[in-house]
């Protein structure tokens, strides 16, 4: 009982720190998208007035220290109003200041960041006995906070940041020398790590090269580079593969269906791929089970 209590705090602070976290990668994502649209109207290109003059005050402070504020008056938030998903509901989606609607968007990075941190925790593959194993799981919800800012803006706008992929990159780095550090075979998991990156990043950059740009960007193939090393193990990268691409071709072929995606829109794949990814470093190893269960028994 007590173990089981232990869990259960264990579970709900994750998943406040997650939404903590959420509200944070939110944030970024706007001010990132300022940024985008003041070097986009620098080099000559057309941008959304609206968007950009409301946009615009949070491209005067560094990105990371500024103070957040309220879009449409330009007012700093007090900090009772920043109070992850707790804000949102008392003031029921609406500005303080404006009375305006501020979206839902806010809302669904901190809910799906803290069930991010939430279930990584619950469906870890992996023990949690060792140092090693405890840093792997920190070094994946640091790089699940990566990865939601990049989710996000390319389902928004078709951008990957490769600060962000270097950043991911980095991260996976990490988590692969500690998946080898914590091997019994260390030749055989550096081996196996190097197939993953291959997979997902090797892949990537040939078919962005064949198809010089039309099926996949650049973006897509350093993001593939990060999550190849976040996997750290061919068949995982494979499951998140083939993930991937199970998503894609369903959301697509309900969009040719509904009619809200036509042949020659262009489907962010980003998103798709870093679900595929997530769903790959939880439960890969269980697909692969049940695969090999049912089809080669």
């Amino acid at each position: 009982m007590i173990v089981l209590m232990n869990e259960v705090f264990i579970i709900i602070g994750l998943a406040i720190v997650g939404a903590a976290f959420g509200s944070f990668a939110g944030a970024q994502v706007w001010r990132l998208r300022a940024r985008q649209l003041v070097e986009d109207k620098k080099a000559g290109e057309k941008v959304d007035s609206k968007e950009y003059k409301r946009l615009l005050p949070l491209t005067k402070r560094p990105l990371l220290s500024d103070r957040s504020i309220d879009l449409d008056t330009g007012k700093p938030l007090p900090w009772y109003d920043m109070i992850p998903v707790i804000s949102w509901l008392l003031l029921r989606g609406r500005s303080r200041f404006s009375g305006k609607p501020i979206g839902k968007f806010e809302l669904v990075m901190e809910v799906g960041v803290a069930l991010f941190f939430a279930v990584s925790y619950v469906m870890w593959p992996f023990e949690l006995t060792n140092t090693v194993e405890i840093a792997k799981l920190i070094v994946w919800l640091a790089a699940g906070v990566v990865l939601a800012v990049q989710f996000a803006t390319d389902f928004k706008w078709q951008i990957l940041w490769t600060l962000l992929s270097y950043a991911l990159i980095g991260l996976g780095v990490v988590y692969t020398v500690l998946t080898v550090i914590g091997s019994e075979d260390m030749i055989a998991a550096a081996s196996s790590a190097v197939g993953s990156v291959a997979i997902l990043g090797g892949l990537y950059f040939f078919l962005y090269w064949v198809s010089k740009e039309r099926w996949v960007g650049l973006g897509d193939a350093i993001l593939g580079v990060g999550l190849g090393l976040l996997l750290a193990d061919w068949a995982l990268a494979l499951v998140a593969l083939f993930m991937a691409n199970l998503i894609g071709t369903t959301i697509v072929l309900i969009g040719f269906a509904t009619k809200k995606i036509t042949r020659k829109q262009h489907v962010p794949f980003g998103p798709m791929l870093i679900a595929g990814a997530v769903i790959a470093g939880l439960a890969g190893n269980a697909i692969i089970a049940w695969y090999f269960s049912v089809f080669l028994p």
